[in-house]
């Protein structure tokens, strides 16, 4: 990814929470910005009919949530080797978080996707 990344958001939605292990954190980046090396090793898996999720091939982690018709890609925060520079910017689905943690930080927070500036 050339340029700095948006603050990720956490998404807290059953779907997102069984994939992970947990809440799945990821930056949005528009796909004209984002090389993959190694794409030969991604595989990727038609979660919903909206979105697709990769994952390494080789070692089974997290890499990408991909919505369908969107300009933009989803990157998990664990895949970047080096400092991201960035911060938390928004909690998403908190309706469906989990019973078994609470969200206790400043962050602000949305019970589905907050609405897309127009």
């Amino acid at each position: 990814m050339e340029g700095d990344l948006p603050g990720p958001d956490g998404c807290h939605c059953i779907q997102c929470r069984k994939q992970s292990g947990h809440y799945f954190v990821s930056t949005d980046v528009p796909r004209a910005a984002l090389t993959i090396q190694g794409q030969e090793y991604v595989r990727w898996f038609q979660s919903s009919e909206k979105v697709r999720r990769g994952f390494c091939g080789v070692c089974g982690s997290s890499l990408f949530w991909d919505p369908i018709g969107r300009d933009w890609t989803g990157i998990a925060m664990g895949a970047f080797d080096t400092p991201t520079n960035t911060r938390l910017a928004v909690h998403v689905h908190t309706a469906e978080k989990g019973d078994y943690y609470d969200i206790v930080d400043d962050v602000p927070q949305f019970s589905t996707v907050p609405p897309q500036p127009h």
